[in-house]
């Protein structure tokens, strides 16, 4: 069977990890559709929050990635509108799908490139149209957004909700009658089984996996360990690109009890991720929204329970033993959970990090969300 090719601009991707979930999606996409498809893939020869080139990777060519995946690496010199002009033009493909709203080289102009060609476009959101992705460049978003309207810039153009709530989200923003089609992020494909965990450790260990951000809410997090009356450790790995916000952190880490061990990791590689979560009994995040929450889903697939924000999809934890989903708007609902999660004995703790294993079995398994995502490109395809 031939396979459809798809064109996919993104500012960032493999090697780089600094960005976060777009790059695990973006992965796992081409992972699971490799049967059906050919990528093609447009980025920077550069990470997230970093102005130095990836090593043994020639820029500005076609490099292959895999055998059904091709990713031009641009330079910084060579990132202009000509030069991406050039490459769409030069490549064969089917359908291009833009991640994201508001990067010019990689959302906005391929868009301004594409609709000369006629080509379907889908447009994947990626949770920057959600009521939370404002508290960030709010105004700049907003005027961004109105003015697109006016000059009808999202006219035939298709977009990429990963479930119903961002998918009100894009209409809202965007058009109430935008043609949006729901596929819920593809997770990693599992190369281990993992056992389920059998006891808490002592001090209970917690692990955040998430960029030092507002969003994330790192601060948040940190500020309720001030009360927290017993023994835990809490490791955070993740990337530090806003110095003041990290500053603001380390006070705060400065000022706990010293049975409150606080230890900044780093950043952690993604082929990583499972073995590292393994090392924990718990995996926490107090962002204030995922349109997915890769880190969450994983943390699941390593047996680890999770406390995380109730603004996420993964969500009446509690009732299915899996963690808990807590408001971040409320400390002392955000304390009581964390003083739960501190004294469950190690009988309910071990059903609970069995039920996340199976949980996370049952997703990564579930043959419609493999379907839901091929239907989003060939259906494009099919109505062009």
């Amino acid at each position: 069977m031939k396979r459809a090719k798809i064109l996919i601009t993104i500012d960032w991707f493999l090697p780089g990890t600094a960005s976060g979930g777009p790059v695990r999606s973006y992965t796992n996409l081409i992972e699971h559709l490799k049967d059906d498809f050919e990528f093609y893939i447009i980025t920077r020869n550069t990470d997230y929050g970093s102005n130095t080139p990836y090593q043994n990777i020639i820029p500005n060519t076609w490099t292959p990635f895999n055998a059904y995946t091709k990713i031009y690496y641009i330079s910084t010199t060579e990132l202009n509108k000509s030069h991406l002009k050039q490459i769409i033009n030069t490549v064969q493909f089917d359908i291009a799908y833009i991640n994201g709203i508001y990067s010019w080289y990689f959302s906005i102009l391929p868009i301004l490139l594409l609709k000369k060609m006629q080509k379907p476009i889908i447009v994947s959101a990626r949770g920057m149209l959600n009521p939370q992705a404002f508290s960030v460049k709010g105004k700049k978003k907003k005027v961004f957004l109105t003015l697109s309207k006016i000059l009808g810039f999202y006219n035939k153009v298709s977009f990429h909700a990963t479930n119903r709530d961002e998918a009100l989200h894009i209409k809202n923003k965007i058009n109430k009658k935008a043609n949006v089609t729901i596929a819920p992020n593809l997770p990693r494909k599992v190369q281990h089984q993992f056992q389920h965990k059998t006891t808490k450790q002592e001090p209970v260990r917690f692990v955040n996996i998430a960029r030092i951000s507002v969003e994330k809410g790192t601060l948040t997090l940190l500020e309720v360990l001030k009360f927290i009356k017993q023994p835990l450790v809490l490791h955070l790995y993740g990337a530090i690109h806003d110095l003041s916000y990290w500053k603001a952190c380390e006070t705060i880490i400065s000022q706990l009890p010293k049975y409150i061990e606080v230890v900044y990791k780093g950043v952690v590689p993604s082929e990583d991720v499972p073995k590292t979560l393994r090392q924990y009994d718990y995996f926490t995040m107090l962002s204030e929204g995922e349109n997915f929450g890769h880190a969450i889903l994983e943390a699941f697939s390593a047996g680890l329970p999770v406390l995380i924000s109730n603004r996420t999809p993964w969500t009446k934890l509690e009732a299915q033993g899996l963690g808990w989903d807590v408001d971040i708007s409320n400390q002392n609902d955000i304390i009581k959970v964390f003083n739960k999660a501190l004294e469950i004995s190690d009988a309910v703790y071990s059903s609970w990090s069995k039920a996340s294993i199976n949980y996370a079995k049952d997703f990564i398994n579930n043959p419609k969300v493999l379907e839901q995502n091929k239907v989003l490109f060939l259906n494009a395809i099919k109505n062009q």
